[in-house]
This record gives C-alpha cells, sequence and structure tokens, in this order.
C-alpha cells in the first residue's frame, strides 16, 4: 500500500471510531482514560526504550540539547504523564452540556448542546507526551483523534499510540479513537492538510513556521494555536517597583513558552526612573535587551532592535524594548507587532487599564499581573490543547469545552409549520 493509502486507512477507522465514540457517557470515557493511565506506568520500561532510539538518533544528527531534553522520557516522565491522564478523567465532561434553552412562543423547547467535534488533526513538534496529552484531551471530549508528531519522536510517538489504542481495547472506547498518521515524510503530513471532510479541525501545535504551513496549506478547517510575541506596557501611572517584578516574572521566570514575555514598552514620562532599573534587573536574569534608540541611551548592554527584532517569538532570554509618547502609541506598537496572544498593561490608573483593554485585539489581556498566566491549568480550565490566537470557535486556553461544538435541539408536541403560523397535529 502507498503512503497515501496508509493514511486513508487510519482515517476512514478513526472517522468511524468518532461516531461510535460521540454518544459514550462520561463514565465509560473515564475508565478508557484510566485504563490507558495504568498501561503508560505497567509499560514505562518499553516507552523509555523506544524514546531512547529516537534520544539516539537525535543526538547522532546534531540536536542541541535544549531539544533532546525535550524529547526524552525516562519513567519518572512516564509517570507524570500518566498522572495528567488520570487529570483530565477527573475534569468535567463538557458534552452533552446545555449551552442555552427556552420555550419559544409556539410551544417548542429549544436546546443549543455541545456535542464533540468529530475527527481532530493535531500536527506537532519535539515532546512525546504531547501524544499522549492531545489524546486524553479529544477522547475526553468525544473526538477521534489522527496524531502527526514530529519525525524525530516517531519512534515514542508509535510505541506510545500502541500502548492507546491496547488499552482502550479492554474498553467501551473502540481503539481505533486513538491514530498515529503513518509515515515520517511532509507528504504524510499533505493527506492530513488536505483530508477536508475526514477530517473536521486541524489543531498545529509549534513554532511560528509550522503553524503558518499549515494555516497556508491545509484545506481542512485550522485552529490556530500558540505563537507568542507578548507585551508588557508600564504606563506613566504605574507603580514602577511593581512593573519591574512583573516584566522579570514575564521574561524570565520560563523564557521557552509562548506567554513569556518578548517586549516591553515604557512610556517616556516614566522611563528615566524604569528603563535603568529594568536593564539591571533583566542583565542579571541572564535577559539580552534589544532596544530602539531611546533604550540603548540608558545603557551600553543593550542590542540595537531591528524590525525582525519587534516582531520575534524569542523564546529565549531575549527581550525587545522601546520608549513610546503614550498609551495609543503603545497600543499601536502590538496592533503592528503582536501575535494577539497575551499583552499586560501595569497602571494605577482604572481609566488606563480600560482603555488598553479595551483597544489591545489579544486572546488575553492582563492589568497589573504577568503575562505568564494565559495558561489552561492556571485559568482553573485543566489541561488544555493548546493557546488559540484566532477569533473563531475558540480563543485563548482551549480546554475541553473548545474541542466541541453544538447542536440544537428542538422538541415539540406534532408542531407543523404552515401559512398561518404553528399547528399542533392532531389538535
Amino acid at each position: 500500500m502507498s503512503e497515501a493509502d496508509d493514511f486513508l486507512k487510519v482515517a476512514h477507522a478513526a472517522r468511524e471510531a468518532a461516531a461510535d465514540l460521540a454518544p459514550l457517557p462520561r463514565a465509560a470515557k473515564d475508565a478508557a482514560l484510566r485504563a490507558i493511565a495504568d498501561a503508560l506506568e505497567a509499560r514505562a520500561g518499553e516507552i523509555v526504550a523506544a524514546n531512547a532510539l529516537d534520544v539516539e538518533a537525535a543526538r547522532r544528527g546534531g540536536t542541541a540539547e535544549a531539544m533532546i531534553d525535550r524529547l526524552r522520557l525516562d519513567e519518572k516522565r512516564v509517570r507524570a504523564i500518566a498522572a495528567a491522564v488520570r487529570q483530565v478523567a477527573d475534569l468535567p465532561d463538557p458534552v452533552g452540556e446545555v449551552v442555552r434553552g427556552s420555550t419559544l412562543p409556539n410551544g417548542l423547547e429549544l436546546r443549543q448542546i455541545r456535542v464533540p467535534l468529530g475527527v481532530v488533526g493535531i500536527i506537532y513538534e519535539g515532546r512525546p507526551n504531547v501524544t499522549v496529552d492531545a489524546a486524553a484531551l479529544c477522547l475526553k471530549s468525544g473526538n477521534a483523534v489522527l496524531l502527526r508528531g514530529s519525525s524525530s519522536a516517531y519512534q515514542s510517538n508509535s510505541v506510545l499510540v500502541k500502548v492507546m489504542q491496547e488499552a482502550l481495547d479492554a474498553t467501551e472506547v473502540p481503539a481505533a479513537a486513538v491514530q498515529l498518521v503513518p509515515g515520517t515524510t511532509r507528504e504524510s503530513v499533505k493527506h492530513l492538510m488536505r483530508a477536508r471532510g475526514l477530517v473536521d479541525v486541524l489543531i498545529p501545535r509549534g513554532g511560528a513556521s509550522l503553524i503558518n504551513s499549515v494555516v497556508e496549506e491545509s484545506t481542512v478547517p485550522v485552529i490556530e494555536t500558540g505563537v507568542g510575541n507578548c507585551h508588557v506596557y508600564v504606563d506613566a501611572d504605574a507603580d514602577l517597583d511593581l512593573a519591574l517584578e512583573i516584566l522579570v516574572n514575564a521574561k524570565a521566570q520560563r523564557p521557552s513558552v509562548c506567554n513569556a514575555a518578548e517586549t516591553f514598552l515604557v512610556h517616556a514620562a516614566v522611563a528615566d526612573s524604569f528603563v535603568p532599573s529594568a536593564l539591571a534587573r533583566l542583565a542579571q536574569e541572564g535577559v539580552t535587551v534589544h532596544g530602539d534608540e531611546r533604550i540603548a541611551s540608558y545603557g551600553p548592554s543593550v542590542v540595537p532592535a531591528t524590525e525582525d527584532d519587534f516582531g520575534a517569538e524569542y523564546l529565549s532570554l531575549d527581550i525587545a524594548a522601546a520608549v513610546v509618547d503614550s498609551l495609543d502609541d503603545a497600543v499601536v506598537h502590538i496592533r503592528r507587532y503582536g501575535s494577539g496572544h497575551t499583552d499586560a498593561i501595569v497602571t494605577r490608573s482604572q481609566q488606563a487599564a480600560r482603555r488598553f483593554v479595551a483597544r489591545v485585539d489579544s486572546a488575553a489581556v492582563a492589568v497589573n499581573a504577568s503575562t505568564r498566566f494565559t495558561d489552561g491549568g492556571e485559568f482553573g480550565f485543566g489541561a488544555e490543547i493548546g493557546i488559540s490566537t484566532q477569533k473563531l470557535h475558540a480563543r485563548g486556553p482551549m480546554g475541553l469545552p473548545e474541542l466541541t461544538s453544538t447542536k440544537w435541539v428542538y422538541t415539540g408536541e406534532g408542531h407543523l409549520r404552515t401559512a398561518a403560523g404553528t399547528v399542533i397535529a392532531g389538535s
């Protein structure tokens, strides 16, 4: 069979499994997730052995140690993955939730209820834990999932999917609801992106190049996630000590994630007081500042910023910086360079905060708080499939409800629509 035929086989199987999975009650799905968690722990040695092959290949290929660490699994990490699956099992089931409902004037009872999306395709890079996390979230929300991880983790992902499928064999959830997209070539990704009619939605998780490629080439609807050029704006009315703590936390607490700050903007009225302190604190954290001419005038350590710097998602101990003359100038800068992820203002002015919130068009806007809180767990949603930066269907951290759609159900007693209005048959 060709790679295309192999893909169609698993995609059709996932489609059929999705139909069987959708009506299952929460108890059946939770039992399946707990069976997966138990199987992961019981077969941790097998998983770690497969992962060692991926790690060895990555090292031979010259992959940086930081990326190898993201790839590596050991028994402790496998136990953590299993624990995350059990946490998903403990979350409320969104399927069947009534979003809204009413009784119409003609007596029809109308409800809008949550239903699974169907078949969800996930395209992701690096970490094999995403294979299990994504599968667990999709199963809990009643969706079948097609997983296409990076070729660097293919051995790991193959075994993880095998373990999950074999665990599902003993449950009510069809094993075909979790599928690994066959192959490691670029063509296998294209098969998934072109599977309109078999796949209901694609979610890319990774860097900007991956996300842009999927958005531009896919015929399947895409939910964009992840790219975070997040800003911290220090307003003229900011508490500067508070602003400094927020900035340092937003940048340095964990710089490699999408909700870390990548740019800070300072109102000119407080630049003389704030910028020197900020440069000193950021230097202590090992952060390199790429600043405009006004920022550079405060210290020789500042690297002159380019246009690309202001649009960058560094994911490292680097940050861009600029002085602005007004809150509106800060908003213009964010609109021009931002990615619509998370942007923060530090201010004591309620008027300034309200104006910033109203004018900054991002998935999350923080007032006097670090950007680092844009996260499903921190928002109290539990696990997330990613952070959406688009505006349709889902925006911000995507938990279980965001992996559902809705359907309308209306119930009558023989209601008929006629030219004269509603009549009840037999009455």
